[in-house]
Formats: structure tokens, C-alpha cells, sequence
């Protein structure tokens, strides 16, 4: 091999003009155009009061925060295949083991009922129909003294939710699908007598892994074959 064709294998420097900018660095995604969806088990529905029980689009426009997940990859150290060279190699994909969603509480404290449904339901508390005790009250009622609970299977209480980013124009995406997701944890929520402020509530959820989707949301008017055809060789999924 020549010098001229070890140097040519190399990046290299090559002139910038203020087009390559205008589509790359001049323009960011911001953090504010995103929606979330949650699609809660048909059990948890049912334990929702009359005309909550379809209310996946005040959950959805609730959710005032919400973090992209991160993942990562487990290695394995090797020091013996090269002398004085340490590699690592990954084995394993890992995925955060939670995310965290933030809500606006409405007068009606609707968002915070729904939660606390959705966990009781997971443990069983007080929605399993039990023998009584000796005294006529149900074992599964948290106000009895002999109160105690058997959880429910996983696949009752799991479901999938969603986390999409877009821009402005609504036309680009970035999707996150949680598999296997349920509310894990509610944080507390501070109460003073200083100025007043919004109530939020923060809810944690786990989930098992999540599948990434990008894609265009093309407008139907500007629907034809050039369009189509662009948007069929870039590989990219439209929605």
C-alpha cells in the first residue's frame, strides 16, 4: 500500500458551507414538542369511576415531563488473547430500570386517583372479593386489623406506553414504545402555605425494554408519487 492510499483511507478536512449548517447544527430538536400516551389494563379501567374510564387523552395532555430512556452495554474484560492489551467486549444489552413521568394534578385530583388505582390493583388491595373474617370483614380491606394481600399476575397489571417526540412542523419523529410497563412508584408531593405553585405528581415506571421507531408524518395534501417515492428510498418509517 502507498502513502497515497494510507492518507486517503483517513478523514479529512473538507470546506464547510453555511448549507451544511443550516441542515445540521442550526437545526436542534427542542424539548418541548413531545406527547405521551398510557393505555392502562382493562382491570385497572374498571376500578376508574364512570366517565374517567376513556380518559386517554387527559392522561396523555397531563404529562407536563417525561425523560427519552438511556440504555447501555454490559462488557466482559479479555487480557490474555494480546499482550499488554486489555479489551473489553459487550455480552449484553442493558435498559434503564425505570422512567419517570410528570403530571399536572386537576381540581379533581383525577391523576392521582388513577395512579393509586392502578398500584393498588397490582398488589390486590382491596379489590380481591375474600371469605370475612369471623367478624364479617373482608381480609382484603386495608382498614382491617388481619389486612393482608396477594399480588396479581404480571400480564393483568403490564401494558405498553408511549413517548413521541416531534418538532414544530409535526412532520418529524422520534417514538419510544415501553414493553411491558407499570406504575412502580409515586413520589411525594410537597404542600405549603408559600405562593401557591401547580401541583405535579411524578410517577415511576418499570418496564422491561423499549423499541425505537423514527419516522415523517407527511401531510396528505402535499401526498404524490415524487413525495413518496423521496420518502421510500431514504428507508426511514413514516407514520
Amino acid at each position: 500500500m502507498t502513502l497515497v492510499e494510507r492518507v486517503s483511507d483517513t478523514p479529512t478536512p473538507h470546506k464547510k458551507v453555511l448549507s451544511d449548517l443550516k441542515t445540521s447544527i442550526l437545526r436542534p430538536a427542542l424539548t418541548s414538542h413531545f406527547q405521551c400516551w398510557f393505555y392502562p389494563p382493562s382491570p385497572v379501567r374498571s376500578l376508574l369511576p364512570t366517565g374517567e374510564v376513556s380518559a386517554d387523552r387527559m392522561w396523555s395532555l397531563s404529562c407536563a415531563e417525561a425523560a427519552l430512556p438511556g440504555t447501555s452495554l454490559a462488557t466482559t474484560e479479555i487480557t490474555n488473547d494480546h499482550t499488554g492489551i486489555t479489551e473489553r467486549h459487550a455480552y449484553r444489552r442493558q435498559y434503564d430500570s425505570t422512567s419517570s413521568f410528570t403530571f399536572y394534578v386537576d381540581q379533581d385530583y383525577k391523576m392521582i386517583d388513577f395512579f393509586e388505582k392502578w398500584i393498588g390493583y397490582i398488589v390486590n388491595e382491596g379489590y380481591d372479593h375474600m371469605q370475612g373474617d369471623d367478624n364479617g370483614v373482608s381480609v382484603s380491606d386495608p382498614s382491617a386489623g388481619n389486612y393482608f394481600y396477594r399480588v396479581n399476575f404480571p400480564a393483568l397489571y403490564q401494558t405498553s406506553i408511549y413517548i413521541k417526540k416531534f418538532e414544530r412542523d409535526y412532520n418529524r419523529f422520534i417514538e419510544y414504545k415501553f414493553l411491558k410497563a407499570y406504575p412502580i412508584s409515586i413520589n411525594s408531593m410537597p404542600l405549603s402555605y408559600d405562593s401557591s405553585q401547580i401541583l405535579k405528581c411524578t410517577v415511576n415506571f418499570n418496564f422491561s425494554r423499549y423499541l425505537v421507531k423514527r419516522g415523517y408524518i407527511v401531510p396528505t395534501n402535499i401526498l404524490n408519487n415524487d413525495v413518496l417515492d423521496s420518502f421510500n428510498t431514504t428507508g426511514e418509517v413514516r407514520g
